[in-house]
């Protein structure tokens, strides 16, 4: 099972505070350092002291780190033309020497975009399928050849499709609960196919049906890489889980009918249960990106008992 790291700095969080965590997470032994793409805060935090940029976020920690993949859960393609995503995509692989991996989404916050003069379309799905044949296809073009794309919201004629990244392959992931369209698309464009704050039991089946979409795209449905996203709180005891729940506005009980919360047996133990569904790898969401001292519990006691 591997572990990465999930963030989510809209809620509040610097530059150098997100090199920090992205630094603790390859010196503990974590798989990758991911983060969402959002422009505004969500809940009660206060967001301060602002928003990130997700890509150049991750520019900036592909020149300062080392083993980690690196990438988004997940980019939002209400923020950023397919072309210019493409470019953007590649030259932040080049920058880490091909450690960057593409979470794309069709983008829902519409109170983000209503504050940045953002523009937030109705049909968001079908621009995503777009999106997804757009980047790709950049991608795999040969060189020396150009790429074409006409289609109802987006037209490309003789792209060079350049630059190339530094992978072959750049891998893509698609995500969410829809029942029928979103296992098609992952279907057909994902290498990795993520499920968000879901049970063990929607999981197991929104899981069911993405390999049957591959299946009849006529692929295995092993080709694909399934994963978890889950709110994460680990404590040696109880008060120490209900101080790190608190921490971050939540109750510790919620938090381990809803995540993975509870000592480093009860987390790994669950952890074991959505093994069971399929998924291979978990993004462990941090909301206290000050305490280092959880990462390193863990690294030590939960993620050495899954290797």
């Amino acid at each position: 099972m591997d572990l990465r790291i999930f963030t989510e700095p809209q809620q509040g969080a610097t530059y150098d505070t997100l090199l920090t965590v992205a630094k603790a997470t390859e010196d503990l032994g974590f798989d990758a350092f991911f983060r969402s793409d959002h422009y505004l805060r969500m809940g009660s935090a206060d967001g301060l002291p602002g928003p990130t940029d997700a890509w150049i976020t991750l520019a900036g920690l592909a020149r300062e780190t080392k083993r980690i993949r690196l990438g988004t859960l997940m980019t939002a393609g209400t923020f950023r033309l397919p072309g210019v995503l493409a470019i953007q995509v590649a030259q932040v692989d080049q920058m880490s020497g091909g450690r960057v991996e593409l979470g794309l989404g069709a983008g829902w916050f519409e109170e983000e975009h209503k504050a940045y003069g953002i523009p937030f379309p109705k049909e968001k799905f079908a621009r995503l399928e777009e999106q997804l044949e757009i980047v790709t296809g950049l991608w795999a073009t040969e060189l020396g050849k150009t790429f074409d794309f006409h289609g109802t919201y987006y037209d490309l004629t003789d792209s060079p499709a350049l630059p190339k990244p530094a992978q072959g392959k750049i891998p893509v992931l698609v995500g969410g609960h829809g029942a029928t369209r979103t296992p098609r698309l992952a279907a057909r464009y994902a290498d990795e196919f993520n499920i968000p704050f879901a049970s063990i039991e929607d999981s197991e089946r929104q899981f069911g049906r993405v390999r049957a979409a591959a299946e009849e795209a006529g692929r295995s449905g092993d080709d694909l890489t399934y994963s978890n996203a889950l709110v994460v709180c680990v404590g040696r005891d109880d008060q120490e889980v209900a101080r790190r729940a608190a921490a971050i506005g939540r109750e510790a009980d919620e938090l381990k009918l809803n995540g993975l919360a509870g000592s480093p047996a009860e987390v790994v133990d669950k952890i074991g249960r959505y093994a069971e569904t399929g998924a291979s790898r978990i993004y462990l969401q941090i909301l206290d990106l000050d305490d280092l001292d959880h990462l390193e519990l863990i690294s030590s006691q939960v993620q050495s008992q899954l290797s």
